[in-house]
């Protein structure tokens, strides 16, 4: 065999090898698992310096300014600005405001355009006016939910660090460097503003209107009772910690008790709009009726208030809490 055509078949196949090699080297340098790990670790690094360099709760006022500070001057902008800190959403109450009625005048011109009657403008523009808020107020739920399960771990903490003798603002800023967010946030706000000059009684009331969460609310208060009669902060710690767990646990079996009844007014309200799509398309002459007729427009616009009616009067039986 030509000597050549060895050396070439040799130089080719560490080729390939070293290609391949190369191939592995880049992907598990950017998507690999570990890769993800490292980056993930560096961003949430980075994170805590950026939040630790600076204690000042921006809001996000930039694009509207005017609007956003006449809301800060009434009672029901105020709660409109709580509602939307609590859900941690980069946005701000003007912007859901103006996004809010963007898509409820679209969705009310919308219809029109098509010939159909303004009943129906009417409904999607309300549906699509509450999406913005509707969305907040999921992110709100989600972010309430996780600091209810991490609160009783965070108190702990601070527990076990104040019996092993640190003081209360060591003992938040364990809470604040081994807790992930969004737990870890708030107490690193609550540890920066401590630390920077504000007292303690004003960062832990920050802390409650920051957390609408009522086990967050007990804790500041008994905090501020204990510094102002003395005891034991850390067996004071441990007796929250328990009956926020205690608490969670009966709500956990109230949610599942009440799984039932929610699934039963979910079927029921999403009923007569799947059955009235389902005969439009079988027989569109027959449901015509409904919004050409006077009388079948009143009709609707009957069922659907007594159908709002029966879904608050639901939520309401099936709403517990705990």
């Amino acid at each position: 065999m030509d000597l050549s055509l060895i050396l070439f078949a040799v130089v080719a196949f560490l080729a390939v090898v070293l290609s391949l090699e190369g191939a592995y080297n880049v992907w598990a340098s950017r998507s690999s698992p570990e890769a993800k790990r490292i980056a993930a670790r560096l961003e949430a690094l980075a994170g805590e310096t950026l939040a630790q360099a600076s204690i000042e709760r921006a809001r996000q006022q930039s694009r509207m300014p005017r609007l956003n500070a006449l809301l800060g001057g009434l009672c029901t902008g105020q709660r409109m600005q709580r509602f939307v800190a609590a859900s941690a959403v980069e946005t701000s109450p003007a912007e859901l405001l103006v996004t809010s009625f963007a898509l409820g005048a679209f969705g009310l011109f919308l219809p029109g355009w098509f010939g159909k009657p303004p009943i129906f403008g009417a409904v999607l523009g309300l549906i699509l006016a509450l999406l913005p808020w509707w969305r907040v107020a999921r992110r709100r739920s989600a972010r309430i939910e996780r600091i209810e399960r991490q609160f009783p771990e965070a108190l702990d903490l601070m527990s076990r660090a104040m019996r092993a003798g640190h003081a209360f603002p060591s003992a938040v800023k364990m809470v604040a460097d081994e807790m992930s967010d969004p737990m870890g946030r708030d107490f690193r706000i609550l540890f920066d503003e401590m630390n920077y000059g504000v007292s303690t009684n004003d960062a832990l009331a920050h802390l409650a209107a920051r957390v609408p969460v009522p086990d967050v609310s007990y804790f500041v208060v008994a905090v501020m009772i204990q510094r102002e009669s003395g005891g034991n902060l850390a067996e004071l710690l441990d007796k929250i910690a328990t009956i926020v767990r205690e608490r969670l646990k009966l709500l956990g079996e109230v949610r599942t008790l009440s799984a039932e009844g929610k699934l039963s007014a979910i079927i029921l309200t999403a009923l007569p709009f799947c059955v009235g799509l389902v005969v439009n398309l079988v027989n569109p002459k027959f449901m015509a009726v409904l919004w050409t007729d006077p009388t079948g427009l009143r009709m609707v616009g009957v069922a659907l208030f007594m159908m709002l009616m029966g879904i608050l009067w639901m939520r309401s039986i099936i709403r517990i809490r705990v």
